[in-house]
This record gives structure tokens, sequence and C-alpha cells, in this order.
């Protein structure tokens, strides 16, 4: 009966997750797409073994025609013609059948493991060449994508790989071949009428298949993309398991996956139900060619023109082509389905990166590190601008710190600075480069920073810190630990330093995750920092322990602080007051103080809070202060807002 796969198809985010009306020319152009890795880009042994596997694959193909030739000769042999003739036993044609049917099995079989090596090596290219440059599109793309969807469209990319190698190579072309053959044998010895038969069996056969399976798509089609919603739903859900809890909405979570499931449900029932219809007509098509050859065959033998082996011969080429049909609804299915994920999989390689390097661009060279913003206009969208003409400079050695109320655009600064974006107008530079004309490589090796947002890799608190310079020694590891004020709490902990943090840190809390951060960024040892309010999610006793490391650091670097707590940048050399997009202030502390503009304002507001909460903590206790602040609207989020 035909083979079902529950298997379905996620499409390259972000477009329609429709599938695209297919051609022989597209997938002529997926397959085109597919030979470097099979020939081209291979090596010698490779190659070798592509043309070995051909070798077989030829032989494999001959021992089956010529299998039912000798088996008709047994049959001849034993049959006997007279009621007093003595039969022989035919060792040779006995021998012979047994040799055919084992060269033809062992010759798949070897085929099969001869080139599983160039299917397995085709697979591992494609999937790392596609997972280096997902790293090397934009951030752009990355905020755009569904992960789930992505996940699934390369997992199936890669599988439809293997399964068009197995299947296209040494299913469907062999048993082709195998077809035209036979019907040509049948022809000569034979009539026209036994190749005729057969041929019109075969095709009918072909043609209802290949018809019901389209009709049976748009069903497939909507099994896969319910499939695809419950699957997005459901990874999205759990990557916000702790805004599900906070807001115990698990009920309401369940039930929108169980809504999306019963939809999958309904249409793999169609799915399955259209499944049965197909193994039905199918049926009723083979047995109606076998009646008809059957017939032929037995009236031969009847009237004496055919011998028994001869019915045999007939018999034999049907089931033997008919074996392997039996599997073509699904065969052509899923090829088509795999050429589909493939298809997307190739069109994800030709996603072309929003930033790349300029042709001839250089490594950067710092020779102090200093950073100017000249002019700089830019936003996420055309019709939204985020920075508005902003120019500063960051003196090497200097500590420059930008504040502003949330949307001002602080963050975007530092987004620019690493050049997760181009500017739409003015420029960045760093001792006098322009961050266009270098490398991104060398810009991001020289430039180092600490998150508000903190996630870790889901692995050890080694691999984490670590992170900022693979194989330092384990010395330079501890040092940055100490500097972020974590390597006690570390040593404290059964593992040490093996302390795996869960995903995406979940294990730590988020002062630990954020010192993590500090450390990885010190192992680092770039020439500029940027601090994107560091010590927001630490207590206000570690807070100053690693604010003065931090003062300790940017002494010998370039630093820009990104604060929304005015206290942790009252040391900066000058501090930039943002606010929609434009500079309104600047100055030192004390003389932004002085002039009593917005900078005074919002530290008179923070004054006011930290004196609340002090005389709060005095009288109730750090946890019910904070209760007690939370219900004026005095929390951490809305002082940073002020």
């Amino acid at each position: 009966m035909t083979a079902e796969h529950a298997s379905s198809r996620l499409p390259q985010p972000p477009e329609s997750s429709e599938y695209k009306t297919f051609s022989g020319r597209l997938d002529i152009r997926v397959m085109r797409s597919l030979v470097p890795f099979l020939w081209r880009d291979n090596g010698f042994e490779l190659r070798a073994r592509v043309v070995g596997a051909v070798a077989l694959l030829i032989l494999a193909l001959l021992a089956n025609v010529y299998v039912p030739l000798v088996y008709k000769g047994a049959v001849d042999a034993l049959t006997p013609k007279g009621a007093d003739i003595l039969l022989v036993l035919p060792i040779a044609l006995i021998v012979g059948y047994g040799l055919l049917r084992f060269t033809a099995t062992a010759s798949s079989e070897i085929r099969d493991a001869l080139f599983a090596k160039v299917t397995q090596r085709a697979v591992r290219r494609v999937a790392t060449r596609v997972f280096r440059h997902l790293h090397n599109l934009s951030l752009r793309y990355h905020l755009d994508r569904q992960t789930g969807g992505l996940s699934r469209a390369i997992e199936r990319g890669m599988k439809g790989i293997e399964f068009t190698l197995a299947f296209m190579l040494f299913s469907i072309i062999p048993t082709i071949l195998e077809i035209i053959v036979v019907c040509g044998i049948l022809w000569v010895l034979y009539d026209f009428w036994f190749a005729s038969v057969t041929f019109v069996t075969i095709s009918t056969y072909i043609f209802f298949t290949l018809w019901v399976t389209e009709w049976r798509l748009h069903f497939r089609r909507e099994m896969n993309a319910r499939d695809q919603e419950a699957n997005t739903r459901a990874i999205d859900s759990l990557l916000n398991f702790e805004t599900v809890k906070y807001f115990g909405n698990e009920g309401h979570e369940g039930n929108r996956y169980d809504n999306a499931m019963s939809r999958y449900e309904t249409a793999a029932v169609r799915n399955k139900t259209s499944l049965s219809l197909l193994n039905v007509g199918q049926a009723v098509i083979i047995s109606g060619g076998l009646i008809a050859v059957m017939s032929m065959a037995g009236r031969g033998v009847v009237s004496g023109a055919l011998t028994v082996g001869d019915f045999v011969l007939v018999m034999t080429y049907l089931i033997q082509l008919y074996t392997p049909l039996d599997f073509l609804g699904y065969v052509y299915r899923e090829v088509k389905q795999s050429l589909t994920d493939m298809e997307v999989l190739f069109n994800l390689m030709q996603v072309e990166p929003e930033i790349q390097d300029r042709p001839g661009a250089g490594d950067l060279n710092i020779a102090g590190g200093e950073v100017a913003f000249e002019n700089v206009s830019f936003g996420y969208n055309a019709d939204r601008p985020i920075l508005k003409d902003v120019s500063f400079r960051v003196p090497a050695g200097h500590k420059v710190a930008i504040v502003g109320p949330s949307g001002a655009g602080k963050s975007t600064i530092s987004r620019l600075l690493f050049r997760f974006y181009d500017v739409d107008a003015g420029r960045i530079t760093i001792d006098g480069q322009d961050v266009r004309d270098v490398t991104q490589d060398s810009l991001r090796r020289a430039t180092g920073i600490v998150p508000q947002d903190t996630v870790l890799f889901n692995d050890t608190i080694h691999y984490n810190i670590a992170y900022g310079c693979p194989g330092a020694p384990e010395a330079d590891i501890e040092a940055a630990s100490k500097l972020a004020a974590i390597h006690d709490f570390i040593v404290s902990t059964p593992q040490g330093y093996g302390t795996r943090v869960g995903e995406r840190g979940l294990k730590l809390s988020g002062g630990e995750k954020q010192r993590v951060a500090i450390a990885r960024t010190m192992l680092k040892k770039p020439a500029i920092l940027i601090f994107d309010e560091a010590t927001s999610a630490l207590d206000s006793h570690t807070e100053k322990e690693i604010q003065a490391a931090l003062s300790q650091v940017a002494r010998d670097h370039t630093t820009l602080v990104i604060a929304h707590r005015l206290s942790t940048v009252v040391d900066a050399d000058e501090i930039i007051v943002l606010e929609d997009g434009r500079i309104v202030e600047r100055g030192t502390h004390g003389g932004l103080l002085e002039k009593g503009g917005q900078y005074a304002a919002m530290w008179a507001r923070q004054q006011e809070a930290a004196q609340l909460r002090d005389t709060l903590v005095q009288d109730l206790g750090d946890a019910l202060a904070t209760q007690e602040l939370a219900s004026e609207g005095l929390t951490d989020e809305n002082l940073k807002k002020i």
C-alpha cells in the first residue's frame, strides 16, 4: 500500500506558508543547486563513490531484468513435455537464478552503503553553509523571523536532500528504465499486445496516482499549515514560559494550542481518507492489468504457443514492476515536497545580508579608540525616524554617558556602532575610520558590550564566560569573573564553573546573568566598551562593587554608557541627554545640574524616589518596601523611564 509520512513543510520566514506552484523548470533549478554538493565541490574519494554507486545501480538493474529470464528457463526445464520423458534438474539455471537475485540485492545494499557518505556529506555541507549564512544575515531579518518556522524549514530541507537523493537516483530513475526495458523484452519475445497492455496498465497507474496525489495536495497543505501553526504556538509559548506564569495564563495557552491541534486533526483525517481512496484505485488498476496479461498468457499456454515458463516470465516481470509502483504516490509526493523544502533552503541561502563589507574593506586600526557620531540620522522604518542629526564625540580613553527617557534612541546608538544597521545619513567613525569602510569582524572584535537584556547559552557558566574569548586561559577567565564580582558565587555552587545555566540562562537570577555578561565582555578585552544599563539587575551593594570595577576598567578604554539610573554616570566625562532622537542637553553632571534643565529634573525625580525607597526600607524592610513602591507605580522599570 502507499506509504504515508506525516512530514510537513514550513516556509522560509518571513514569506507565506503556502506551497509554491511547482514546475519542471523549478525542479531542475533546485536539483542544479544540489549538484555542486554532489560532484563539483567533492574530492576524489566522494566522486569515486558516486561513480561506484552508479555502476552498482546499473548492475542491479541488469540483474533484475535477467532474473525472470533465468526463472523461465528453470521452469521450462522442470515442466514435463510428455508422460514418459525423464526430467533433468537444471542446476546451472537454479544456481544462476540464485546468483542473480543475490547480485541484485547485494548491489543495491552496497550501492546504498557506498553512497551514504556522499549523501551525508552533502547534508552536512548544506547545513553548515545555511547555519553560517543565517549568522551573516542582518539583525532586521532575525527580528522578523519566526524561530519555530525557521528551525522546521531547515530541518525539512535537510531531510529533503537525503530523501531526494535516495529515491530520485535509486528508485524513480531505475524503475523508469526497468519499465522501458521490460516492455521492450515483452515485445521482442512475444508480441505487441503483451508490451502494450503492460505499458497501458503502468501508464494508467502512474497517471491515476499522480492525478489523485495532486488532488490530495490541498489536504496535505492544510494539514501542514495547521501543524506549523501548532508548532509555532507551542514554541512561542514555551519561550515565554515566565510571562505565561506571571499572568496565570496556562489554561489560555493550553486552549490556543488545543484549537490549533483540533484544526490539524480535521485536516489529518481528510488527508488519511483521501489516501485510502488512492490505495483502492491503485489496487483496481493493478488487478485489471494482471487479469488481462494473465488471460493472454494463459490462452497462449493452452494453445501451445507459450510454455509455462513464458507464463511465469510475464507474471514475474509484472509483479517486479508493480512492487516499486506501489509506493509511487508516496514517492512522488515526498520527492515533490522534498524539492519544495530544498527550494526553501536554497532560497534562504540566496537572501542577501543587509549589512555587508564593502569591496576591499580592511581591518579597523585602533590608535586610541576615539568614537565619533557625525550628523547621524537613522530610522528602522522610513516613516519613523529614531535618531535625528545626532553628533557627539567620545575621545580615546574617555567615558561618555547617554541618558534620556525610553524610546529616545539610546540603545539604537549601540546597534549602529556595532553596525547591525547602517545610518541613513551622516557617518560613524572610530579613530577617523568610517565603520562602513572596515570589516565587520574587526569592528566587533574591537568593541564589547554588556547589554541590558542578557541572554546566555544553554551551557555551563565556564562556557558562557569563555565565549568572550574562546580558548582563553583559566586564569584569565577567573580574573574576569572576579572583576565582575561573580567568582565567589560560582565557586560556592556544587559544580562551580561547570554549573549549567539553563535555556537562555533561566537558572540564574537577573543579577547573576548580568555579572556573567560583564565577565564575558571583560575577557574579550575590547578597546571600546559599551554598557547598556549594565548593572540594572543588581542589588545596590553589588552594583557599587561592579561600578567601581567598571570605572577602573574604563580608565584605559573608550567607554560609552547608556544609562537609566543617573547615579551610575555622575563620573562621566560628558553626559548627553537624548529626547525624541535629538540631543537636548550635554555637559558634566555638575554642569547639567547647575543649568537646571531636563537632566536636573530627571535627577531630582530619581533622587526623590531613592530617598523614598531608603525610608521605606528602614521602616518596612526591603521586600515590603518594594511592594509599597510598586503600589505607587515606582517599579524599577518605571524608574528607568523617568
